[in-house]
Parts: C-alpha cells; sequence; structure tokens
C-alpha cells in the first residue's frame, strides 16, 4: 500500500536523471536492498529532495506499504501534523491491532478530537506509532519516506525518533532528508534507526553542473559563463539552475569582467539578512565583492576605515565566513558575494571599482576595475588593459588575459591604435589556448562580420577553424574563403595549408596527403619568414611520418629542433615536443619519453594552456600505461577524462585512453564503455584518425572481458581502417598482437599467422622490439594450438625477459601468464605465481581476476576470488596529495630512487613520507602497500 501526499513522481526526477548524484544514488540503494534506512542531509538547494523522490520511485515498489510525508517551514508549529501525513489513511488498517489507550492516544491525535498532548499522553502515543509501524510491518515490509526533516514539527519528530530507536529486527526502513550546514546532522541521526546511513550532498563539479543546465534546455551557454554559473553557484543545483534560467532569460549577457546576473529569487533568498546591516557596513560588503581577493587591508586602502568592525558585524549574520588564520574576506557563499553585486546600483558599483583601481596592489586587478568604473572609450584606460593583458598571459592566466582583452577593446576608440578588433582578436587567441573555444569562436566572427584587412581576416580564420577541434567536417566552407582572402602571400596561404594539412588527416583520413601539405606549408611559411608556422608545420609533417612508419620521421624532427626555436611551438602539443615524444614512444625509449612529456607538461601548466595540458596529461598516462604502472596511468588518464570533459577538448581521445587503462588496471565494463563513447565521438566528428583508434581500445577491453568473438571484429576493422589510412608502424595503437591471440581463442590460428607475418615485417623495417615481442608472445599461442607446446614454452620464456628488459611491465606480464596457462596441469598450481607477482607490481586488477579464475579452473575445488575493483583509492582516500602520489608508486613496484626521481623530491622526503603513510595506514612496510594494490587488507 502506498499512502497519499501527491508524492507522484514528476519524470525528470527517475533516477537515470538524478545528475552528478550516480555514487551516492548507488551507496544509498545498496544500503535500502541490505535493509537498512538512509539519511540524506546537506544544504538548501544541494538536490536533497531529488535524490529523496528518485530513490523512492527507485526502491518503494520492494515495499508492501509507503507512508510519506514532507513538512514546510510554515507548518512546522503545527503538531502532530507529519503523524498525520504519515498515518492518517492507514489508521483504519491498524488501530483494531492497538490496545485501547494506544489507539484511543492515536486517533485523537490524528484526528483533532480530544486534546492529545505528549505531555498527558506521552507513553501511550509513543507504544501506539510503535505498535502501528509493527502491525504493518507484520503484514510486509514497510518504507517511511520523509523530506525536510528540520521543519518537522516537534511532537512527530519526538515521536518517530521513540520509534525509530526501536524498531530493532522489524522490517521497518526510514529514507529521510534534512537542511543541514557541516555536521548539524547528528541530532537527526541520533533519532534515526541504528543502521541508518548518513549521506551528504556535495556541490556538484563544473561538469555536472553543465550537464544538467544542458538537460534543463540551457545548452548554448559559452564555457566561460559556464564556468562562472558554477563559481556563483559554488556547485549547488538549485542555485546554478536559477542563474542559467536568468541568463536564458537575459536579452544581453554580462559583459566581459563583469558578474552574472542574479534573479530576484536568489536574491531574496540570500540576502535576506542585508537589511540588518548598518549603510556603512553594506558599502564595506560591496567593495569586498568586486574585489578579485578582498582582504581587511585591501578594504583599508579602499577607504573603508572601520573594515574590522563592519565586517564582523556581517560574519555574526552569516554573510561572511570567519578567517582565523588568515587576512582574507570570503563571503560565506559565492552567490552572496553576486546578488549583493547585483542588488548595488550601477553608480555605486562604479565607485567600488574606482577605490580599488589605486587600492589594490596587483597591476592586473587594478586595470580591471579601471575598466569596470570606466564608462565610454578611454585610450589611457584600453592601454593599461592590454598591459595588463599580456601580463596575465606571461603569468600562464590566458583565461584572464582574454577577459582584459576584451575590455581593452571595449574602451578602445574606432580609431585607436591598436585597432579594437586587434585587441579582440587577441583576447580571442587568448581563449582558445585556455580553453575557451565557444568564447573565441563568436569574438572572431563578430570580427568577420566588418573586417577587410586579409591579414585580420586570417587571422579570424584561424580562430573560427581552431575552435571546431576535432570537427574540422563542420567548417568546410570555411577553407575557400580563407584561401581566397590569403590571396599570394606565402605567409597568410602558410597558415591556411597548414590548416588543410590538418583536415587531409582529420576529416580524409589520408596520411600520406597531409604529410605533403604540411611540407608545402613548411615551404610557404619559410617564404614569408614565419618561424612560427614553419616550426609547427615541421612538426605535423614529423609526427604524421611518424604515425605512418615513414623512413623520413627523424630526419624531419632534426629539422624541426634546428635553431631558431619558438617557445609557442616548443610546448604546444602539436609542436615539436610532441613529435619527438611521440617517437620516442614508438621507438621504446620509455623512461626518456616519460621525462619528455613531464617536462612538457609542467610547463603547459605554467603557460595556463588548457588544450595542451589534456593531451599531455594523456600522453604521460599512454607511457605509464606502456611501462606497467596501471595504477599511476588509471589515475592520469581518469583526470586527463574529467578535463576533457570539462573543457569540451580532446574528449574522444581522452575517454579512448581511458578506457585502455581501465581495462588494464581498473573496471572492464567501464573500459567497454568508455571506448564505445570514443569511437561514437570519433564517428560524429568525422574524424577518420581516432575511429581506429577507439576501435582498437574497444578490441582491448572485449579481449580482457574474455569477449574474443567481439574483439575479433572489432580489431578486423581496424586492421581494414588502417590499410586504408596508409599506417604501416604497428607501434601506433599495438593492436595487433591482440588481434592474433583473440584469433587463436576463437579458432582461427591460421590468420592470427598472418596477422604476425605482416606486422613483423613493418616492426623488423622500423625496429620497433617491444611490437616483435609482443607478435612472438602471440606466435607461440598459435604453436600451442597447433599442439607444438615446446616451441611455444621455450619462446614465451624468451618473450618474457625481452618485454622486462624494455621496461614494459603489463606485457612481461601477459607474458608470464600465458607461459603459465601453457603448464596448467604439469607443474601444478603454482605456475601462476609469477604471473600472480607481476599483475600485482602493476596493479592490473582486472589482469589478476583472470589469473584467480585460472587457478580456479586448473585447481578443482578452488573457488576464485576476484580483487577489488578499487581498494587502493579507498584506502589512500585519507593521505595528503603528497602522500598518496609515493603510496600509489609503492603500488606499482617503484623503488624509493625511482619515486623520487618521477616526483622530483629527495629520497630523504620520500623516506619521511612513506613513514607518515605507514602511520595513517595503520601498517609497517611496503609489503603492506602492495597488499592494498591487489585488494587485500593489510595483516
Amino acid at each position: 500500500m502506498t499512502v497519499r501526499r501527491d508524492f507522484k513522481e514528476p519524470a525528470r526526477c527517475r533516477p537515470d536523471l538524478v545528475i552528478g548524484r550516480d555514487e551516492l544514488f548507488t551507496a544509498a540503494r545498496d544500503q535500502l536492498t541490505r535493509g537498512g534506512s538512509v539519511l540524506l542531509h546537506g544544504p538548501a538547494g544541494i538536490g536533497k529532495s531529488t535524490v529523496l523522490r528518485a530513490l523512492a520511485a527507485d526502491y518503494g515498489e520492494a515495499a508492501r506499504t509507503v507512508l510519506r510525508c514532507s513538512a514546510t517551514e510554515s507548518e512546522s508549529h503545527l503538531p502532530f501534523l507529519a503523524l498525520a501525513d504519515l498515518f492518517g489513511l492507514v489508521l483504519d488498517e491498524v488501530s483494531d491491532k492497538l490496545p485501547v489507550a494506544q489507539r484511543t492516544a492515536l486517533e485523537s491525535a490524528l484526528t483533532g478530537r480530544g486534546e492529545s498532548t505528549l505531555q498527558r499522553d506521552g507513553l501511550a502515543l509513543r507504544l501506539a506509532v510503535l505498535s502501528a509501524l509493527r502491525a504493518l510491518a507484520a503484514a510486509g515490509p514497510v518504507l517511511l519516506v520523509a523530506d525536510d526533516l528540520q521543519w518537522l514539527d516537534s511532537a512527530s519528530a519526538e515521536l518517530l525518533g521513540f520509534a525509530a530507536r526501536r524498531l530493532g529486527d522489524t522490517p521497518v526502513q526510514l529514507l529521510c532528508a534534512v537542511r543541514t550546514e557541516e555536521q548539524e546532522y547528528d541530532r537527526h541521526l541520533r533519532a534515526s534507526p541504528p543502521d541508518t546511513l548518513a549521506v551528504r550532498l556535495n556541490p556538484l563539479s563544473r561538469a555536472q553542473v553543465s550537464a544538467l543546465l544542458d538537460h534543463r534546455g540551457y545548452s548554448d551557454l559559452p564555457r566561460s559563463t559556464m564556468r562562472e554559473i558554477h563559481r556563483t553557484s559554488g556547485g549547488n543545483p538549485l542555485f546554478a539552475l536559477e542563474l542559467g534560467r536568468a541568463l536564458g532569460e537575459s536579452p544581453t549577457p554580462p559583459r566581459p569582467g563583469e558578474p552574472l546576473p542574479v534573479p530576484t529569487s536568489l536574491r531574496a533568498l540570500v540576502l535576506s539578512r542585508l537589511d540588518m546591516l548598518s549603510d556603512e557596513a553594506r558599502r564595506t560588503l560591496l567593495v569586498a565583492s568586486a574585489g578579485a581577493r578582498p582582504t581587511l587591508a585591501l578594504l583599508h586602502a579602499a577607504g573603508r576605515e572601520n573594515a574590522e568592525a563592519e565586517t564582523a558585524q556581517a560574519a555574526a549574520l552569516g554573510l561572511l565566513a570567519t578567517e582565523p588564520e588568515g587576512p582574507a574576506v570570503r563571503f560565506a557563499h559565492p552567490l552572496i558575494s553576486a546578488a549583493l553585486y547585483a542588488e548595488a546600483p550601477a553608480q555605486e558599483r562604479r565607485a567600488a571599482h574606482a577605490a580599488l583601481s589605486t587600492a589594490a596592489s596587483d597591476p592586473i586587478e587594478r586595470a580591471r576595475n579601471l575598466a569596470l568604473a570606466t564608462t565610454g572609450t578611454d585610450p589611457e584606460v584600453a592601454a593599461r588593459l592590454a598591459e595588463a593583458a599580456a601580463l596575465a598571459r606571461d603569468r600562464g592566466a590566458p583565461s584572464v588575459a582574454a577577459s582584459l582583452g576584451l575590455l581593452a577593446a571595449r574602451h578602445t576608440p574606432p580609431d585607436g591604435a591598436p585597432a579594437p578588433d586587434d585587441r579582440r582578436l587577441q583576447a580571442a587567441e587568448d581563449a582558445i589556448t585556455a580553453g575557451e573555444v565557444d568564447l573565441a569562436r563568436d569574438v572572431a566572427r563578430e570580427v568577420l562580420t566588418r573586417a577587410t584587412v586579409p591579414a585580420e581576416r586570417i587571422r579570424a580564420w584561424e580562430v573560427v577553424i581552431e575552435a571546431a577541434g576535432q570537427s574540422l567536417g563542420e567548417v568546410d566552407a570555411v577553407f575557400p574563403q580563407a584561401l581566397a582572402d590569403a590571396g599570394d602571400d606565402p605567409r597568410l596561404l602558410a597558415l591556411v595549408h597548414y590548416r588543410l594539412a590538418w583536415r587531409k588527416l582529420i576529416v580524409e583520413g589520408d596520411f600520406a596527403e597531409a604529410r605533403e601539405e604540411a611540407a608545402h606549408t613548411a615551404d610557404l611559411a619559410a617564404c614569408g619568414d614565419d618561424r612560427r608556422t614553419e616550426l609547427m608545420a615541421l612538426s605535423f609533417q614529423a609526427s604524421t611520418e611518424t604515425l605512418m612508419g615513414h623512413p623520413n620521421a627523424p630526419t624531419t624532427i632534426k629539422r624541426a629542433l634546428r635553431e631558431p626555436q619558438d617557445p609557442y611551438v616548443a610546448c604546444h602539443h602539436n609542436g615539436v615536443g610532441a613529435a619527438r615524444f611521440r617517437w620516442l614512444l614508438m621507438s621504446d625509449q620509455l623512461p626518456e619519453a616519460r621525462s619528455t612529456i613531464t617536462a612538457l607538461l609542467r610547463e603547459v601548466r605554467r603557460r595556463g594552456m588548457v588544450e595542451s595540458e589534456v593531451h599531455f596529461q594523456r600522453f604521460l598516462a599512454e607511457t605509464e600505461l606502456r611501462s606497467g604502472h596501471c595504477g599511476r596511468a588509471l589515475d592520469l588518464a581518469r583526470e586527463s577524462l574529467r578535463l576533457a570533459r570539462d573543457s569540451g577538448i580532446g574528449l574522444g581521445a581522452s575517454a579512448m585512453l581511458a578506457s585502455l587503462a581501465e581495462a588494464s588496471g581498473g573496471d572492464v565494463d567501464r573500459a567497454l564503455a568508455l571506448a564505445r563513447e570514443a569511437a561514437g565521438k570519433a564517428e560524429e566528428d568525422g574524424d577518420q584518425m581516432y575511429v581506429s583508434r577507439a576501435l582498437a581500445a574497444l578490441g582491448h577491453a572485449q579481449l580482457v572481458a574474455g569477449d574474443a568473438a567481439g574483439a575479433v571484429g572489432s580489431l578486423r576493422r581496424v586492421r581494414e581502417l588502417e590499410q586504408g589510412l596508409g599506417i604501416t608502424d604497428p607501434a601506433r595503437g599495438r593492436w595487433q598482437g591482440d588481434l592474433a591471440e583473440a584469433l587463436v581463442r576463437v579458432g582461427e590460428p591460421g590468420e592470427a599467422q598472418d596477422v604476425i607475418d605482416v606486422t613483423r615485417e613493418h616492426a623488423l623495417r622500423l625496429g620497433r622490439e617491444s611490437v616483435l615481442a609482443v607478435l612472438d608472445r602471440a606466435e607461440a599461442m598459435v604453436r600451442a594450438a597447433r599442439g607444438d607446446h615446446e616451441a611455444a614454452l621455450s619462446r614465451l620464456t624468451s618473450v618474457q625477459d625481452r618485454l622486462a628488459k624494455l621496461g614494459y611491465g603489463l606485457e612481461e606480464a601477459r607474458a608470464a601468464f600465458a607461459l603459465a596457462m601453457l603448464r596448467t596441469g604439469r607443474p601444478g598450481p603454482t605456475s601462476f605465481d609469477e604471473a600472480a607477482r607481476l599483475f600485482r607490481r602493476c596493479r592490473a586488477l582486472p589482469w589478476l581476476r583472470q589469473v584467480d579464475a585460472a587457478v580456479a579452473a586448473a585447481v578443482p575445488g578452488t573457488v576464485a576470488v576476484p580483487p577489488q575493483t578499487a581498494p587502493p583509492s579507498d584506502a589512500l582516500e585519507g593521505l595528503a596529495s603528497m602522500e598518496r602520489q609515493v603510496a600509489a608508486l609503492v603500488m606499482e613496484g617503484a623503488t624509493n630512487r625511482e619515486i623520487a626521481a618521477r616526483l622530483f623530491i629527495s629520497v630523504k622526503t620520500v623516506e619521511a613520507t612513506l613513514t607518515r603513510v605507514y602511520r595513517k595506514l595503520g601498517i609497517r612496510s611496503r609489503v603492506d602497500i602492495v597488499r592494498l594494490a591487489a585488494g587485500r587488507h593489510a595483516k
């Protein structure tokens, strides 16, 4: 039976639409399934009611009776109201099962007839509620759903708490939600059953806020605006939705540097306490809201003489958070600052910015405030802003530089020098660097509506093309227009042909044509004396030659490394550093590849080059995966994917690499889902180059999952695609060994041998030693399938040694596993010990599960116990960042010296950090950490 209080579930609250709450939803659902109770808690607007309704809809069918109530503040003074909501419609069902005194007290409380009170009928009422729940539970499980416990009338709260603490094994579960700040849920937890799981709803990430707004129809907001919504809302879904709605309804977006418009509904919610402030305190808070990093010293410098007393008054009202260890003035929630600013008259805002334009110590902050204090054009203000933008660019803050550049353009007179559109295009280029592709594209297209100078138009077209990312097919119409604007100027033509080279590779999937186009671009750039474009073209040519196995690749890399160099090209993800990294990785020079990409990653982070950071994070993950550091690779790949989703850059490539990392060190089901996502994204973008890589990742995940037939299907298609693309270097995707192994498993050793023979020819030509070793491992499986076990065993032993010397830890472990499988039934189950040890060293959890299954199959009566999928992250959750990194590397088998080199710290620091790790985890040695990696508790 379900008792009504109009809790009919709206479609948007189905569990699959509870955005950003997957883990806590699963945890709560599992708790309910086990027969326990759940208390959801968090601040206003965080989504408690949404999750509560979704859980009730998802789990409610398992209960015979569902009792519901939802309290409101205006009704909280009415005694027994919640009790009436819960039991009003089931009173007839339970009343005859209660003792007379209890029945009389309960009926009086629920119907309002008589004058039942807790003081007079306390014990009878308490026992009546407990007896009523037991009577309902005797007929089947009962689920009690209560929202907004903080508004529950005190009488009902007391009665329910009494019953909840005494239910024992009675099949009655509570699913409740309460509004709390920090850890104030304790008193509600004490009034819940002993087995209640308290689940705190935390703020959403930026990507989750973006998904929420997209689901509600606000999908056309620029990423820079989405970032500001996330910052202003503090990740609160209600606040984010209201801000998104206000932006959607606003005819004009906020100007650069200005806060978001705050709707009246949110202003009323967060500013209700402002009326209690003095006028002077309110002005002080306005200056603080206009500043980027307000402090008491800054407020004094801006003319707020009584800042201490006025901020203390605001803190007492809950408008400011106290900062006992620092001078910062921090609002209790970002929305308070935004609403306060939005509420202030324009004249008062300008006055606050004018005060800050002289008070701020940072030149960038002074310039920003000067711009917001100034109306109309002003060449001096524009020049100050342009200087500040250049300073932000040098500091590695391109997003700030873009914002300042747009402000500079707005204050530049039409006949100014540089012209307003020059400054807009510089801002667009900064936005591209920062990953703000939507903003960059919109600015460039605006400039194109009026630009007539060819160089200016080509610069704008470059931004439009760059903003398209991998979806170059969507801007096909741009190229003829850009070529026409370039005329016969070799410098401008080089810029357009460089983009055409990328189009040849991504859209047409023609490596040979792309290489020729890149070489032509380099010649044009040299004629036009454009060294930056020449270097970018040579880097692209070198990367293409490396991927396609062209013999000229080393020579082209040397050409690209000649002086003079360009710092931007040196660290760009399509520059010479990246080209050299690819060549090192494919040439089995893993240590040098790691040091190269680590240095590049550090530099682009310093410069704020978001797109390059996404790619380099993925490259480093790939390097660690090749080295057999599966745990480290998984962490890096997940971070790269998070950054890609957040920025909208390189999503398909990051999903592809994350799939490979999950299949090696994480969750195989997730690996399959990510590979399919990557393939779908590549197909959608028309990216021929990454379709094959995504399918190779899918085939690998299918092989690890035990779906050999599926792996064969996916990898056969990869073979066809790469033949069409002209890719001959097997080190590019390294899928050939997987295909041969899968073919053996499905009973096609002949085709497997053909794959091995063709691939070996190219690997020998290019000197790809690790590929040759993997091919030999696959060939051993072919020989075993044909009955030549001795030759197979001999070859596998050799392969394992070769892979160990090359540093390919996971491939070495796979060879040891294959060797153990061939020996099954001969020396006994201990033949799997070496494979298990190597997989544990790699933190290759999916492969460890395969070893357990193989042992169970080899020894009758043995039960395979798969390792937990993610014990290390759980075990390390309480550690500091450096402690987690050190412990993770220990889990991978790294020595203290290797850890020091990887993290750029001293060996002594590693030793001290490990001592802290041991103490926090309650363990005694490195061995105990390795046991955690294998999913076992430390002894």
